[in-house]
This record gives structure tokens, C-alpha cells and sequence, in this order.
């Protein structure tokens, strides 16, 4: 249940609170002081002009209730705050909102009505009703809307406006209102693991298993030593048996980078939340924050793209920080309608390195997505596609035809992967854990073959 705290304001918040922009005093007369001087001012005239003292006498209790009330005006607004998490939550996590109402004059609020808006991902107790609430001179209360957090993305508490009486009723504040506070939900990162080796590993350092020569763990033969070499290499069971040193030559360990390429053309399905059906966008974005986390634990660079009239772009990095990073950049995924060919700016601008494991995370919609991929693939990238369509998604019943073109549709984009896999990209449904293990190891095994001239 919420709970309201009466605090001084020496030790509550002292956030500047804005106003509903209208010109004028803070504090306006009510309807209440309105009929109290008509009342009186109407006794009075009335009993001066029948020469009757009752009527006067009748009229003394509304006059000096009002002067009484009056005594003592507020001269400043009140002032309202919205609290709201800056830690890190995740889909589903606990969210500890609430409202402060500030009383800086030296006058009892009477009654403070207070209200806020809130993002429907946001399940926050009863805020979708007013508070009335009373504030003590000098003191504050804080109104707890303690909830949960339903979706990922960048969601709001606010606005919220305040109405607060005082002097009796007699007086009221404008509408005090204070903007909006955003609230970050990061994806729930669904577990993934890839135990394959990496297809292309370029860098210095790192876990993987590259192809070229050098100081690493994994080891390649034994070859005559050379100048350079270290002593600690030299093979001497194969040198004394052929009478010249030979070494033990390895493999380099190195880094890979992952590009995770997002296809935001279109959204397909419905959003229910952490509890409910997934959307595309749903799936794409937790799919990525799974796949990034387990490269950039593993020491990769990890580098996010949008295939969208955009094309928004995350550099490549390794690390916690990356980590975070990319969660921050997947907060703005949104749905990008466009006429244009966004492979101009993917592959035009030179984003995609030829050494980078390409991951296309499409609902494989939209034709220019299998384009896209075709043309990945023939660049000679490595390039894996996530199925990120929800099998149960089926459009808009309109009429009796369309259960039967969505059937005809569905035959179409089977044979748009089956085109897929003939142009060597590989296609599998996102599942979570091991999703691309078995892609990965026919990518790598295929990369690692010797290519005919």
C-alpha cells in the first residue's frame, strides 16, 4: 500500500517545481471566499437599509471567519518532486517511485490533491487515482508508489500536478505541475551460450583459436627452428631423433568482433510485457543483449548496427563498460518505416569489417531484409541470421480470404530461407541457449577450408 511521510523540509527535497504557465498570483480566492463576502456584504446592506441590527449581527460570523482565515495568506507555490529509480532495472524488476509535496510557507496545507501519470510498463501501485494529503508548515510529504517494471525501454513517471487549499479553503494554488521523470528498463538477457570457435578472429589478443601462427596455447606442428625463436619452443625429442633443433609452432589466440545487425523495418506482433507474448522487437532486442554479453565476457569486440532508414550505429568495444553501453543503445530500438534501400548506408559507408562475425537479428518480413543477407553473403562476410518472427504471430483477421493468404504467405517466406541457405547464409529461430551452436560450428568449419583458386 502506498504511504505518505511528514518530513521538514530541511531534510526533504528542494527541486524547483513548475508551474501550469498561466500569468497571475499563485494563489486565487475559492468559490468559498466568494459566497462568504457576498453573504456578508449582502447582510450588511440589507440590514443598514431595514434598520436591523439581527441581520448585521448574522453577517459578523461570516466576516470575522474570513478575516480569521485570511489572517495569515501563503506567499509562495508548493512544491512537488517525482522520485524515481536510476539504478539499473531489469524487465521485471522492482521500480520505487513516489511523490514529494513541499510546503515552504508557514501555513498549514489544508488538502493537496495530487495526481501522476505513468507508462503503461510501469505497474505502480494506485497511482492511477489522486492522493489528498495534508502538509504541515515547513515540512514535506512523500507519497511511496512502490511497482514493477513490465517492459524494457525508457518509460515515464509524469507528469503530475498538484492542487493544494489553504486558509480554511478559502484559497487555492493553481495547478502545480513538474515534468516527467524517465525510468531505464534494460532487457532481460536470456541465457545464451556459444561454445563453437569464432569463424574470423583479426585481433591481438583474446580467447579464440585463429588460424594464423604465433604465441598461443593451441599447437599447429613442429617446424626447424628459426632466428627468433625461443628456446623454450624447441622440440627435443623430434631434435635429437633428426640431428637439427626444431620448435613446437602454435596457433595465436585472438579476439574476434560480432556485429549484431538489427533489422528495424517493421514490427510484427504484440508486446505483452515479461509475462505475455513477445513482439519482434522484443525478441530482437533480448536476443541482443544475450548475444553481447556472452561475447564481451568472453573478451570480443561486440559493435551493434540498425538496418533502418537511420542506421544507427554502436562502435566496437570490449568490456563491462560496452556492455552497459549497448544496453543503453538498445533502449532507443524502435520500428523505422522506410521507401528507401537501407543497404546503401550498411554496406556504402563500409561499416561491416570483412573479418566480423555478422549476427542479422530479422523477422525476415520485409524482402529487402533477404536482400540485405544475399548480399552479405556474397561480400564474403560471415554472416549467420535469428529468425526473429513469433510463430503465433498471424495478422488482422479482415475477412474469410485471410486465413488463406496468410498460409500463401508463410509458403513464400519458407522458400525465401530455403533461397537463404543456398546462398550460404545460414537461418535459425532464436531459442535462447545454444541458438547458434550448431550455425557457428558449420560457419567456422566452413571458413577454415582451404578455398579453391
Amino acid at each position: 500500500m502506498s504511504a505518505a511521510t511528514d518530513q521538514p523540509t530541511a531534510a526533504g527535497p528542494t527541486g524547483p517545481a513548475a508551474d501550469d504557465g498561466s500569468s497571475g498570483p499563485a494563489w486565487v480566492p475559492t468559490r468559498a471566499l466568494g459566497r462568504a463576502v457576498l453573504l456578508t456584504g449582502l447582510l450588511l446592506v440589507l440590514g443598514v437599509a431595514l434598520g436591523r441590527v439581527d441581520l448585521v449581527l448574522l453577517a459578523a460570523p461570516f466576516a470575522i471567519g474570513a478575516a480569521v482565515g485570511l489572517r495569515r495568506m501563503p506567499r509562495a507555490a508548493p512544491e512537488i518532486t517525482i522520485e524515481a529509480d536510476s539504478e539499473h532495472v531489469v524487465e521485471g524488476g522492482k521500480v520505487t517511485a513516489g511523490l514529494t509535496v513541499a510546503n515552504p510557507d508557514g501555513i498549514t496545507y489544508d488538502l493537496v490533491v495530487v495526481r501522476t501519470r505513468t507508462s503503461p510498463w510501469l505497474r505502480l501501485e494506485k497511482a492511477d487515482r489522486p492522493f489528498g494529503i495534508t502538509v504541515r508548515p515547513q515540512r514535506w510529504r512523500a507519497i511511496d508508489l512502490p511497482g514493477e517494471a513490465l517492459r524494457w525501454g525508457r518509460h515515464d513517471v509524469g507528469p503530475a500536478a498538484a492542487r493544494v487549499a489553504a486558509c480554511g479553503g478559502l484559497l487555492a494554488c493553481r495547478p502545480v505541475l513538474t515534468p516527467a521523470r524517465a525510468v531505464r528498463v534494460y532487457p532481460v538477457t536470456e541465457p545464451f551460450a556459444a561454445v563453437d570457435a569464432m569463424p574470423a578472429a583479426a585481433g591481438l589478443v583474446g580467447n579464440h583459436r585463429s588460424r594464423r601462427p604465433g604465441e598461443g596455447g593451441e599447437l599447429a606442428g613442429v617446424r626447424p627452428f628459426a632466428p627468433g625463436d625461443r628456446l623454450r619452443r624447441i622440440d627435443w625429442r623430434v631434435s635429437l631423433r633428426t640431428r637439427d633443433l626444431h620448435v613446437a609452432a602454435t596457433l595465436s589466440d585472438r579476439d574476434a568482433e560480432v556485429l549484431l545487425l538489427l533489422d528495424v523495418l517493421g514490427e510484427a506482433g504484440r508486446s505483452g510485457g515479461i509475462r505475455g507474448s513477445a513482439s519482434v522487437l522484443d525478441t530482437t532486442v533480448r536476443a541482443a543483449a544475450a548475444i553481447a554479453e556472452h561475447y564481451l565476457q568472453r573478451g570480443d569486440r561486440v559493435s551493434l548496427l540498425e538496418y533502418g532508414q537511420s542506421a544507427r550505429r554502436l562502435r566496437p568495444a570490449t568490456g563491462r563498460r560496452q556492455y552497459l553501453t549497448a544496453l543503453e543503445w538498445l533502449l532507443d530500438v524502435r520500428p523505422e518505416a522506410s521507401d528507401g534501400d537501407p543497404s546503401e548506408h550498411l554496406l556504402g559507408m563500409q561499416h561491416i569489417s570483412s573479418d566480423a562475425l555478422v549476427v542479422v537479428l530479422t523477422p525476415l518480413v520485409d524482402p529487402r531484409a533477404a536482400d540485405m543477407l544475399a548480399q552479405l553473403a556474397q561480400s564474403g562476410r560471415f554472416t549467420v541470421a535469428v529468425d526473429t518472427l513469433p510463430a503465433e504471430v498471424t495478422p488482422p483477421r479482415r475477412s474469410t480470404w485471410t486465413p488463406l493468404a496468410t498460409r500463401f504467405w508463410r509458403l513464400e517466406r519458407e522458400n525465401v530461407l530455403g533461397r537463404l541457405r543456398e546462398h550460404g547464409v545460414p537461418v535459425v529461430t532464436w531459442a535462447g541457449a545454444g541458438s547458434l551452436d550448431l550455425v557457428l560450428r558449420d560457419v567456422a568449419r566452413t571458413a577454415s577450408a582451404p578455398r579453391g583458386r
